[in-house]
């Protein structure tokens, strides 16, 4: 777990909500894109990150509403740390911190750390840590630290490596986009796409990282997403539909860590993955 921010701009906000179990079952089944299709109830470990998206995106909107227009926010990278799945049904307390703020040429830098609270203890039972690029922001003042998330684990020798491909429509984009409540219009008009720069709409960020991990636990985990203690990544490029994307696995000797890396035939969309799995009984 990471250590606490130095006196953030914002005074740290603070959600509950309830993960409801319909919402866990239609997003693991949004994220599984080609796969078969999950047991109903069973989160995605990626599902953490939907419960605290909503609190870390208002924050940001506070946090740049000082700024003379516009403020487009490209998500750089994101770090999940699970004691534990989220389970159906329960309270949530969501809790957000701002890391730090750092000016660089295109914008500002910020690291938001979001923790996950249920009902079962004063620990948290997630913690998120999130990268983003504020473009064009120039009012926020710097201080604290954007590196925010600990080190990714260390494998221990390599394992043989797995490669999955699948191609993204924009139906599937658009079925992740109401799963997730991530219904940002780059994903689902391409109008606002253009205007954003793109061709067309692209597929989100973590919709790529959760079928990688989705395709890691099926191959290492034995379909198992409760043994996941953590993942994390860094995004490079968009993913388009239409397009085929390459998910390519290297498991370590044991497989209790797998590091991954998206890609299009244009290159990396996101590298630097990692996903670390729990001993399971037949690993002990």
């Amino acid at each position: 777990m990471t250590s606490a921010p130095l006196s953030p701009p914002l005074p740290a906000p603070v959600r509950t909500l309830t993960a409801a179990e319909a919402r866990i079952t239609a997003y693991r089944g949004a994220a599984r894109l080609g796969l078969a299709p999950a047991e109903p109830g069973r989160a995605s470990p990626v599902h953490a990150f939907v419960l605290a998206h909503t609190l870390a995106e208002e924050t940001v909107t506070a946090l740049t509403a000082g700024e003379a227009g516009p403020v487009p926010v490209v998500h750089l990278g994101q770090d999940i740390r699970l004691l534990r799945p989220v389970r159906p049904g329960e309270q949530v307390t969501v809790r957000l911190d701002v890391l730090g703020v750092r000016r660089e040429p295109r914008g500002a830098r910020i690291a938001l750390r979001t923790r996950l609270h249920g009902q079962d203890g004063p620990e948290p039972f997630a913690e998120l840590v999130i990268s983003a690029l504020l473009v064009g922001a120039t009012a926020l003042e710097p201080f604290g630290d954007v590196t925010g998330a600990a080190a990714a684990p260390t494998p221990l020798g390599a394992g043989e490596p797995q490669t999955a491909t699948h191609e993204p429509t924009a139906d599937w984009i658009r079925a992740y986009a109401h799963a997730s409540g991530d219904l940002n219009p780059i994903h689902l008009d391409p109008a606002a796409a253009r205007e954003a720069g793109f061709d067309t709409v692209i597929a989100h960020g973590m919709s790529v990282v959760a079928l990688a991990v989705e395709e890691a636990v099926d191959r290492f985990a034995g379909g198992d997403p409760d043994r996941v203690r953590g993942l994390g990544c860094r995004f490079s490029a968009p993913v388009l539909p239409g397009v085929p994307l390459e998910i390519f696995l290297q498991p370590d000797a044991r497989a209790t860590v797998v590091r991954f890396t998206c890609r299009t035939p244009t290159g990396a969309a996101v590298k630097g993955g990692w996903i670390e799995f729990a001993q399971g009984v037949s690993d002990a």
